[in-house]
C-alpha cells in the first residue's frame, strides 16, 4: 500500500492561532467590556509598540495598507498633474492609490534578483512633476534604501516605504522597515507576517507635523470634533485588530526567525536533491534582514505554470506573486503602457512562484515540498 503524503498547505494560520487562542479570546473580551472598538486604548498602544518596534517616533493605525499608502500620499499632497515614481512589480494597492488620487504612475524596473525597484535607474525617471519615491519592499526584503534615499535627498523628495510584506525586516545599515523613509505604510491583512484576525494597516513616521496631519485624517480630516481644516475620510483602525496584533507582535521576530531557518532548510534540501540549476532561490542582499513574507523561486517560463499544477496536484501550496506587472492591468491602460516597456518585471512575472515558508512548518513538510518538486524534474 502506497503511504498517504503529507498535505502542505501555503499558509496555515490555525497553528499560529492555536497556542494564542486564550489570550486572543481573553483580550477580544476585555476590548468588548471596554466598548473600545474603534481608536481608544489598544490601538494607542499597539501605536506606540510598532514605532518603538521600527524605530519610528510615531505610528498611526488605519483601517488597511491600502489607506495607509492612499493617507501617507494625500498628506504629502499628490494630486492631479503630480507624478509618483514605483515599482511595476507589487501588488496593485500600491499604484492604484496613485491613480486614484489622480497623479501619474512613473515606473522603473526591477533588480532581476531581488524583485525590488533598480534604484540604479531612479534618477532617469525623475521630472519636475515627481512629487514621491513609493519603494516597495517585496517579499520581505528592504529595497535599497541607501541608495534610494540619496537620490531623494538630491531632489528634495519624500519617500514612502511600501512596506506592507515586510515588517521587521532590516536595511544593510540595520534599520527597519518603516523608519528608513519619510513615511512607512504596512498592511496587517491575515496573510502578513503580523496579521489581524481582518483588515488592518499602520503609518510610521518620525516627522512629528506628517503624523499630526495623518492622524486627523484617517478621521474624517475632524479636530476638533465636527471641526475639518481638510478632507479626510474613515480610515480608522479598530480596537479589536489592534488588540490581537499586540499579543502577535511579542512573537513576531521569532516568527521571523522560524521564516528564516526554514530558508536555510530549503536552500541546503534543494542543494541536496541538485536542484539549484533548475530552480533559482530567493537571494539575499549582504547585511540585510530578510523576513520572507514569501518565499519566491524561479524556474524557466514554460515550466512555471506546469510546476505549479504539479504542486497543487500533490497536495502542495503554491502561488504567483504576480502573474503580470501592473503596467499591463486594464486599469492603468489610459497612462499608456505596453508589454515590453518592463522587461525584467515581465520575465520575473512569468517564472516565479511561492511556495510554504510559515514559521510552523516542519522538517517533513519542507522535504515532501521539495521531494514533490524533484519529482517534477525527475531528480
Amino acid at each position: 500500500m502506497t503511504a498517504t503524503r503529507l498535505k502542505v498547505p501555503l499558509l496555515d494560520l490555525h497553528a499560529q492561532y492555536a497556542p494564542l487562542r486564550d489570550e486572543i479570546r481573553a483580550a477580544v473580551d476585555d476590548v468588548f467590556d471596554k466598548l473600545a472598538f474603534v481608536g481608544g486604548p489598544y490601538v494607542q498602544t499597539l501605536e506606540k509598540e510598532l514605532a518603538a518596534y521600527t524605530g519610528a517616533a510615531h505610528g498611526v493605525g488605519v483601517s488597511s495598507g491600502t489607506d495607509a499608502l492612499l493617507v501617507a500620499m494625500t498628506a504629502l499632497g499628490v494630486g492631479p498633474g503630480d507624478e509618483v515614481i514605483t515599482s511595476p512589480y507589487t501588488f496593485f494597492a500600491t499604484v492604484g492609490c496613485i491613480a486614484r488620487l489622480g497623479a501619474r504612475c512613473v515606473f522603473v524596473d526591477i533588480d532581476p534578483k531581488t524583485y525590488n525597484i533598480d534604484a540604479t535607474k531612479l534618477e532617469a525617471a525623475i521630472t519636475d512633476k515627481t512629487k514621491a519615491l513609493v519603494p516597495v519592499h517585496l517579499f520581505g526584503q528592504c529595497a535599497d534604501m541607501a541608495a534610494v534615499n540619496a537620490v531623494a535627498s538630491k531632489h528634495g523628495l519624500p519617500v514612502i516605504e511600501d512596506a506592507a510584506q515586510a515588517i521587521g525586516a532590516k536595511d544593510a545599515d540595520g534599520r527597519m522597515a518603516g523608519s528608513l523613509g519619510t513615511i512607512g505604510c504596512f498592511s496587517f491583512y491575515p496573510s502578513k507576517n503580523l496579521g489581524a484576525a481582518g483588515d488592518g494597516g499602520m503609518i510610521t513616521t518620525s516627522d512629528d507635523d506628517l503624523a499630526h496631519i495623518m492622524a486627523i485624517m484617517r478621521n474624517h480630516g475632524m479636530e476638533p470634533a465636527y471641526h475639518h481644516e481638510m478632507l479626510g475620510g474613515n480610515f480608522r483602525l479598530d480596537g479589536i485588530q489592534a488588540a490581537v496584533l499586540s499579543i502577535k507582535l511579542k512573537h513576531l521576530d521569532a516568527w521571523a526567525d522560524a521564516r528564516r531557518e526554514n530558508a536555510c532548510h530549503y536552500a541546503r534540501l534543494f542543494e541536496e536533491r541538485g536542484l539549484t540549476e533548475r530552480v533559482g532561490l530567493p537571494y539575499v542582499r549582504p547585511d540585510v534582514h530578510h523576513i520572507y513574507n514569501q518565499y519566491t523561486i524561479r524556474v524557466a517560463a514554460d515550466e512555471r505554470d506546469r510546476l505549479l499544477d504539479h504542486l497543487r496536484a500533490h497536495d502542495v501550496g503554491c502561488a504567483i506573486y504576480y502573474p503580470s506587472g501592473c503596467h499591463m492591468q486594464p486599469a492603468l491602460s489610459s497612462h499608456g503602457f505596453a508589454e515590453g516597456d518592463f522587461p525584467v518585471t515581465e520575465a520575473a512575472a512569468r517564472e516565479t512562484l511561492a511556495i510554504p515558508i510559515y514559521p510552523e512548518l516542519t522538517d517533513e513538510h519542507k522535504s515532501t515540498v521539495v521531494d514533490v518538486i524533484a519529482e517534477f524534474y525527475g531528480a
